[in-house]
């Protein structure tokens, strides 16, 4: 069975854990054949970033996952 891939650019907002770093855009598990070419987004220091090609918000819940 295939794991499901999000679709590219779907959401305005996401939220990310420190798991997710370091943070780019389109993350893993994003169908990327039809989105823009990957960028790294500097989250740590104020815990938000915007995707300067999609305008997509991150912003960083401060938690990792176990």
């Amino acid at each position: 069975m295939q794991a499901e891939t999000k679709q590219a650019n779907s959401e305005v907002r996401y939220e990310i854990t420190l798991d997710d770093l370091p943070l780019h855009c389109p993350m893993p598990g994003m169908s990327t054949w039809n989105s823009h070419p990957r960028v790294f987004l500097p989250i740590e220091e104020t815990g938000h970033a915007r995707c300067p090609y999609c305008s997509a918000e991150y912003v960083l819940t401060d938690q990792a996952t176990d």
